[in-house]
């Protein structure tokens, strides 16, 4: 039997794997971004001798927005408490 794979060598094949790798290496550029900026932030506050609780440190590592961690770590520097950095100053 013989099956016909000239599908997966066309260029719209070609096409849709380059938009597939494209996407993922942004998309994982992204994350990384993320994943150093909440590790700079931990580290901040662990330099500055700040506890982190559990569910702090959980907030922080699983935040994906880049302009909040930005947030956060500019008030890590200044932080008395981790809780002082999630105040928001409306």
């Amino acid at each position: 039997m013989t099956v016909d794979l000239s599908f997966f060598r066309s260029e719209t094949s070609q096409r849709l794997r380059a938009q597939a790798r494209t996407e993922g290496h942004a998309e994982g550029l992204a994350e990384g971004r993320a994943e150093g900026l909440a590790e700079a932030v931990i580290h901040t506050l662990e330099r500055n001798g700040i506890t982190i609780t559990a569910a702090a440190r959980e907030r922080i590592t699983s935040c994906t927005d880049p302009e909040r961690l930005l947030d956060w770590l500019d008030k890590s520097i200044t932080a008395s408490t981790v809780d002082s950095l999630f105040d928001d100053p409306a």
